[in-house]
């Protein structure tokens, strides 16, 4: 069987030029040793398997032959990812590839690197494809969402065990370079296929990898080569927009840099972008203005749910200096009767979430105005997803989302089938304590449709999307209302 097998995988690493012929039998002895063989033969392989599928066999073969200690998946996956270790490239051979192609053009080079990503397993393609992903039609245009399946969930035997692993600071978070070819822990997943690509962005070194959990088409990470905290500032504006300069097939964006308004990893500079153009990036001017002193730039007012000021032009620095003085001024404001306030108790609230791209030959810089501020009655933030929203979400509004990409939690997929029966067979919600969070939230659309089974799926998706846009109107500053606006636009007159 493992004969079979490693020829399996002999001939995908081959057929996807992982493996050269030259070191046909050199990656095979190396798979030999990991499975303390000492006899192989070769075999034809007739009709070839997804790599999930052959790692699959594998990995049980391991288990049955107490190579694998635990058969949960976080064993599974880190011997997985050994396996896959021995047929990925060095990283030299891959920057090699990728800066020829690139000679060629960006694109070229982002497809090689993207698609060497996804046949490393690196990217696994088998549990992204499991994520469930629609289109809510809004009044802000098409909005899309997915309900996030392809992050697996710790056995507690993993979590037990965990807890007893001495804990080290190398690397020193899921960023780091250091995570190039480590071979993980159970606290810290594997990365033997793992592989980075430097670039200079603002004169300093950063290194472009893809996310494993790809919530969009070529969803990519550019890290610091430094283990520092994020900070918005000019500089970061320089950078994103010389990203869009060298990849400009991709956008680029960065989480803000505080907490509650900010990304999930504050502890590591890094931005986020890929080939996806996001609904925020085709909303529209609602309102131009002119911001004195840059009047060779347009600036305006985006049609969209949360607070965003768009500056386009030509001339990259001169958008970077527009952003800093916006920055600037924003960090320092304070409008009482809108409740906002730049810092309470020497504490600053007020941040940007910045986001570049190409617009046709002109650059395109998005300012999301946040403000992180608490209160005794919204401890989560004021701005953030009120209460009554997080049945469907309650975590943080990050960059992504903000671009207008819902990343829902794994457990609604369980939950939304359960009321599809409910609803269905006409069962108290409120009896299932799973649903019973949903239960207002279905009684006040319940009504408006003619529920059938043939429906009622799309008739929740479409209500999940409703409440996502009530979560980005929560997180924005100003409320698209008469009142919010003029607010917004006694901001605009202080520029």
């Amino acid at each position: 069987m493992i004969n079979t097998l490693i020829n399996e995988l002999m001939a995908y690493g081959l057929k996807c030029s992982l493996v050269l012929e030259d070191d046909r039998i050199f990656v095979t002895n190396r798979l030999l040793d990991l499975f303390h063989l000492t006899e192989f033969h070769a075999e034809e392989i007739q009709k070839s398997r997804p790599v999930a599928k052959i790692l699959e066999d594998m990995v049980a073969y391991a288990y049955q032959h107490g190579i694998l200690e635990e058969d949960t998946i976080t064993w599974k996956d880190l011997f997985d990812t050994r396996i896959m270790g021995l047929l990925t490239p060095p990283p030299s051979v891959v920057r090699y590839w990728f800066k020829s192609f690139y000679q060629e053009n960006s694109k070229r080079a982002t497809d090689y690197f993207y698609k060497l990503s996804k046949n490393t397993n690196y990217i696994r393609t088998d549990r992204i494809a499991k994520d469930e992903k629609w289109v809510t039609e809004t009044e802000y245009g098409p909005i899309d969402i997915t309900i996030n399946l392809s992050k697996p969930e710790k056995d507690p035997r993993d979590i037990a065990r965990a807890g007893t692993v001495k804990s080290t600071d190398y690397p020193s978070c899921l960023l780091c370079k250091e995570n190039e070819g480590f071979a993980g822990s159970l606290s810290h997943p594997a990365r033997q296929n793992h592989r980075v690509i430097p670039i200079k962005l603002g004169g300093e070194q950063y290194f472009l990898q893809y996310s494993p959990y790809v919530y969009y088409n070529e969803h990519c990470i550019i890290f610091n080569q430094e283990h520092r905290p994020m900070k918005i500032d000019q500089a970061v504006f320089r950078k994103l927009l010389e990203f869009v300069k060298m990849f400009p097939h991709y956008t680029a964006g960065s989480n803000a840099d505080l907490p509650i308004v900010g990304g999930s990893i504050l502890s590591h500079d890094h931005f986020q972008g890929g080939g996806y153009v996001f609904a925020m990036a085709k909303a529209p001017y609602e309102r131009e203005f002119v911001i004195p002193g840059y009047e060779d730039l347009t600036a305006g007012i985006v049609r969209w749910p949360m607070s965003v000021i768009r500056l386009r032009g030509t001339n990259t620095e001169r958008i970077v200096e527009a952003a800093d003085h916006i920055l600037t001024t924003w960090r320092g404001y304070t409008d009482q009767d809108a409740f906002i306030f730049r810092e309470t108790d020497g504490t600053p609230h007020n941040t940007i979430t910045p986001i570049a791209r190409m617009h046709g030959d002109l650059y395109e810089l998005d300012l999301v105005l946040r403000n992180n501020i608490t209160t005794e009655e919204c401890p989560w933030g004021v701005y953030h997803p009120s209460a009554d929203l997080h049945h469907i979400k309650k975590e943080n509004i990050g960059l992504i989302e903000v671009m207008g990409l819902a990343v829902l939690p794994a457990r609604l997929k369980k939950e939304m089938s359960l009321l599809e029966k409910y609803i269905l067979e006409k069962q108290d919600i409120r009896s299932n304590s799973e649903i019973e969070k949903h239960a207002d939230w279905v009684d006040a659309w319940m009504g408006s449709y003619e529920i059938t089974k043939d429906n009622i799926h799309a008739i929740l998706q479409k209500e999940i999307g409703k409440v996502f846009v009530r979560v980005l109107e929560c997180a924005g500053v100003y409320k698209n209302t008469e009142e919010g606006r003029k607010a917004f636009l006694r901001f605009i007159e202080t520029l």
